[in-house]
């Protein structure tokens, strides 16, 4: 009897953890979509990619994004307003790291509630 119960507590987390792996393929492909109609794959990758002939990427990959943002007390809301109003070229803190001199804004391409949701996804990752 508790090997019976035993097999179908593992039968249901196996279960679960299939439901909740397509939630998350499901969220990836929103966010993606989302990234790619507000036109953010214009100068961002996904992954990080060192480059053969030695130029830098016009912007960071969200991979190095979330490596150095993840964890920090209000980076949502700091990438957030970076995302819709731009940058500074001359605070830019991935000098040396990225082509682009600054971030351009993106109010106009974007909402604030899914550029702080865009945000929130790439610090996930």
């Amino acid at each position: 009897m508790v090997h019976r119960t035993l097999l179908a507590g593992l039968a249901g987390l196996l279960l679960l953890s299939s439901v909740v792996a397509k939630a998350d393929d499901a969220n990836d492909e929103k966010a993606k979509k989302m990234a790619n109609n507000a036109g953010c794959f214009t100068c961002h990758t996904l992954k990080h990619q060192d480059s053969k002939n030695g130029s830098k990427p016009v912007g960071p990959a969200w991979e190095d994004v979330a490596i150095q943002y993840k964890g920090k007390p209000g980076a949502t809301e700091f990438l957030t307003h970076i995302v819709l109003e731009g940058s500074n070229p001359y605070a830019s803190h991935w000098k040396n790291k990225a082509a682009g001199i600054a971030m351009p804004p993106n109010a106009v391409a974007i909402s604030e509630a899914d550029a702080r949701q865009l945000v929130f996804w790439i610090l996930s990752h």
